[in-house]
């Protein structure tokens, strides 16, 4: 049994809590929603989690009340995060499962059975949603998307987006299937402003994924953040956190190794930030700020 003792944990479920929000924002807090699929906000990601250490966190993760459960091809962990959904005794049809499809696999027949091996090593007949890990400039993007398309249409996932995709490339896959992807995961948390997608997600009725959320724990040393953290009686982990979940259609898929601070990220939805600590926050953004930024990725967009 998942136990802890950091404030605001004690008695906390993501699925349903009572605090100082009326219902229907407790609801928009909590949960994004995408032509009626609904998306916790607040997932648990698996990115450099292998073997038992992969299972038994996912297990446990389950345990403390995460829903949403963030992996990819490329992580090689699938077989691992499938048996700890297994372990978990809860329902697939209470997860939200995400997965990725890699660099290799983008061309039409691969992606799709790139995709038919995950669901076996993940041990489920569908994911919840699908993400193509990168935009591949030598496979045309119409061609993955069709065949990304072709596996929502056949029941393999039932939402389908995009991951470390500019606005010019997301404007461009729109364009080629209108209304069909509905997120885009990104390198997201305060040294690192993503104002322009966020305003075209918005713009679109799409939602953003964020992932590194705490910049792997450099936003623990900030003053500002360290002020807020004390105030709020808080962990600056729990300040990120919030940060994001008081941004309009913004998910988030921290990563925790032990079930203390698997407790303590999902201890953000009963207190707030005010107008003022957001905009400390959003002024941590500077150009250099971007953590993740491999050899293949593209012209990233400047906020």
């Amino acid at each position: 049994m998942c136990k802890g003792r950091m404030k605001g944990i004690e008695n906390f479920s993501p699925l349903a809590f009572s605090g100082v929000f009326s219902p229907a924002r407790e609801q928009s807090m909590l949960f994004v929603d995408y032509q009626g699929v609904t998306v916790p906000r607040l997932g648990f990601g698996t990115w450099r989690l292998t073997g038992a250490e992969c299972i038994e966190g996912v297990r446990e993760a389950i345990a403390c009340g995460y829903r949403h459960i963030d992996t990819a091809e490329a992580y090689d962990n699938e077989e691992e995060v499938g048996e700890g959904l297994r372990l978990s005794g809860v329902p697939r049809h209470a997860l939200f499962l995400v997965t990725k499809i890699w660099r290799d696999h983008m061309r039409a027949g691969e992606l799709q059975a790139s995709l038919t091996t995950s669901l076996k090593k993940l041990k489920t007949e569908y994911v919840d949603l699908l993400l193509l890990h990168w935009p591949v400039p030598e496979v045309p993007l119409e061609e993955s998307l069709r065949a990304l398309d072709e596996v929502r249409r056949a029941g393999m996932a039932r939402l389908i987006g995009v991951s470390n995709f500019t606005v010019p490339l997301l404007t461009q896959a729109e364009q080629l299937l209108p209304g069909a992807l509905a997120c885009n995961q990104v390198e997201y948390h305060p040294f690192l402003s993503q104002a322009p997608m966020l305003d075209w997600l918005r713009g679109h009725s799409k939602f953003l994924t964020a992932y590194t959320p705490l910049a792997r724990g450099r936003i623990f040393a900030v003053p500002e953040v360290q002020a807020m953290a004390e105030a709020h009686g808080r962990t600056p982990a729990q300040i990120g956190l919030r940060w994001l979940m008081q941004q309009e259609r913004v998910a988030a898929i921290p990563k925790a190794a032990h079930r203390e601070h698997m407790l303590a990220n999902l201890a953000v939805f009963d207190f707030m930030l005010s107008e003022a600590e957001m905009a400390r926050l959003n002024a941590l953004a500077r150009p250099d700020g971007r953590l993740i930024n491999y050899s293949w990725a593209p012209a990233w967009d400047v906020a």
